[in-house]
């Protein structure tokens, strides 16, 4: 949520929340360095009421700073003191009150704050919380031994008392205001939307995240396959439910997780505290990025997988983008000639199109998803939350794939995103009238792939349709060596650019649809045009090679998807090679 744009529309929202609150108060609890202190002045002063700090209250009544407490007078001692200050404060209320690390612990402070307020675990990973409080020396907790690992002893020892908060957010390196604006968010909902009579959760809702950041009810697709049905859920933090919802399906299931190194290092805590550390083998990391596609990675996956006893019966979890989704669901096609999968994509690209569908596969040295097999998953789960720590280029890259769908059959959809794009990009927020824009634009997606891909599971003909751009836009990729200088999704914005371009010179459908496509694509910051790739491409006969490996080639025939107009995509399955090489040729000479 934007804070310039939300200003002044939360003004009346927070006058609200303040009227439902009381005399309550919203009492902040976590550890040291979750940022309780910074975020409750921020939060205090944008809903107009006092903000108070507990340990500063500690140190006033007794004349002394905390760490001298703790030398002279011992922790038994400072606890207790602890608990008489919070309970005086809670009488105060309403205010925001931030409390002690330890202070949540005390079941007799736990029970106040129920009473006379709402708990707020401000959630941070043990990695965030070292850089936060290295350079600082008034912490008695951490003046001996060796700080990483008393921060990691106390993680474990206290989270799970934390997670007893009424409402959790992740406290992360972003702007505190964002965090002060999904405060906001969580207490409309837990408040009734801040009118009426108030209804604060006595113990934590399901609903809120523990891993991500807002609340939010989820928007369920199911894909509809006879026995082999699935649910695909779409939501800002849906990812807290993933334990829940695999025991559902598979109760007793051991469970196998594969990710990448980047995605690991800001989600595998929080996927190991969600699915049990005691039902999970060792996790299988594999390095970021298209490369881990290839035989040898996927030998390692596979003999991970088999090492680690993963039978028939277990789970296979898919923790990544696109790369990641394709890379375990093959290898849960294939060991033990099957396991079941769950995809919980991480990147924008892979919430809309790769987890759907059953698509798995590896890139060969021929070209892209050359080795694979169809392999439905039994569930995924898209967190929309998940995406706030997503690279700029990346998500517009899973933009490409967004617009397609708009461009095959639904003109209405890309008209929105014309006009609505910037809210998607930004992750404005919903409003009372419907769903946040990003998420309508995923949930919009995932359904029309759904409904293909139930009627066609094995692309045996609709299902090409969702193959606009592909056909040049994998091309493309190879020619740029499957590197960052070309990312998948816009080597399909501009494979979709040139399916537009073809069509036109064809006679299929009017310039000023290329321009508009093309206007689109490059306003959103993807290509549009070969010119707009650093380093440029082969000839065109290279490039006709490329094309003549793809899968969508039939009998030696050139399959390409070509488009009447804006929402009027079709399959041609028998098209001239030597039309697709002069366009290109005309293409490579534009740039």
């Amino acid at each position: 949520m934007s804070v310039q744009a939300d200003q002044a529309s939360h003004k009346i929202s927070e006058a609200a929340l303040v009227a439902a609150l009381g005399k309550h108060s919203i009492v902040l609890v976590g550890m040291m360095g979750a940022g309780k202190s910074s975020i409750g002045r921020r939060l205090a002063h944008r809903m107009g009421i006092p903000f108070v700090d507990a340990d500063a209250e500690i140190e006033k009544a007794a004349g002394m700073s905390i760490p001298d407490i703790f030398a002279i007078r011992g922790e038994p001692d400072f606890r207790a003191g602890e608990a008489r200050v919070i309970a005086r404060l809670l009488e105060a209320g309403p205010q925001v009150l931030a409390t002690g690390g330890g202070a949540f612990l005390n079941p007799g402070t736990r029970a106040g704050i129920a009473a006379k307020g709402i708990s707020v675990w401000l959630k941070a990973e043990p990695d965030v919380l070292l850089r936060r409080i290295k350079r600082r020396h008034d912490r008695p907790l951490l003046a001996t031994g060796d700080p990483a690992v008393t921060v990691r002893e106390l993680v474990a020892a206290r989270y799970p008392v934390y997670g007893q908060a009424a409402l959790t957010i992740q406290s992360r390196d972003v702007p505190h205001e964002k965090i002060v604006d999904e405060i906001l968010d969580a207490l409309a909902l837990a408040l009734g939307g801040g009118t009426g009579t108030p209804r604060i959760p006595a113990k934590p809702r399901e609903r809120i995240m523990t891993a991500a950041v807002r609340v939010a009810d989820p928007m369920t697709v199911k894909v509809a396959l006879g026995s082999r049905s699935y649910d695909i859920v779409i939501g800002h933090g849906q990812f807290a439910s993933l334990g829940k919802r695999m025991a559902k399906l598979r109760p007793g299931a051991r469970v196998a997780l594969v990710s990448d190194e980047t995605v690991a290092g800001h989600y595998l805590s929080a996927a190991q505290s969600i699915l049990g550390a005691g039902s999970m083998a060792a996790p299988v990391i594999v390095p970021a990025g298209e490369a881990s596609k290839s035989f040898p990675i996927f030998e390692r996956v596979c003999e991970a997988l088999i090492e680690a006893r993963i039978e028939r019966g277990d789970l296979v979890v898919a923790l990544g983008g696109g790369v990641i989704g394709d890379l375990a669901g093959f290898a849960a096609a294939v060991v033990r000639r099957g396991l079941d999968y769950v995809q919980v994509p991480t990147s924008l690209l892979a919430q809309v199109d790769s987890s759907v569908g059953g698509k798995t596969a590896i890139d060969s040295r021929h070209g892209k998803n050359l080795i694979g097999a169809f392999h439905q998953p039994i569930l995924v789960v898209a967190d929309t939350a998940l995406l706030d720590t997503l690279a700029e280029r990346e998500f517009r890259a899973g933009y490409a794939e967004i617009v397609k769908y708009g461009l095959i059959r639904d003109a209405a959809f890309f008209s929105w995103l014309e006009s609505s794009w910037r809210d998607v990009f930004a992750g404005k927020p919903a409003q009372a009238s419907g769903a946040a824009p990003r998420d309508y634009a995923i949930w919009k997606s995932v359904q029309m792939k759904a409904e293909i891909v139930a009627r066609d599971e094995r692309e045996t003909g609709e299902r090409a349709l969702l193959n606009l751009g592909h056909t040049f836009g994998h091309a493309f990729e190879a020619a740029a060596g499957f590197s960052s200088r070309l990312l998948h999704g816009e080597a399909v914005a501009l494979g979709i650019a040139c399916a537009f371009a073809f069509s036109a010179a064809l006679g299929l459908l009017p310039g000023a649809d290329v321009e508009r496509v093309r206007r689109h694509l490059a306003t959103t910051g993807l290509p549009a045009h070969l010119s707009d790739v650093p380093g440029g491409f082969p000839d065109a006969d290279r490039l006709m090679d490329l094309i003549a490996q793809d899968k969508k080639v039939k009998r030696g025939k050139l399959a390409f998807i070509l488009a009447r107009g804006i929402g009027k995509a079709f399959v041609a399955g028998d098209v001239e090679p030597g039309l697709v090489r002069d366009f290109l040729f005309r293409q490579i000479a534009d740039r």
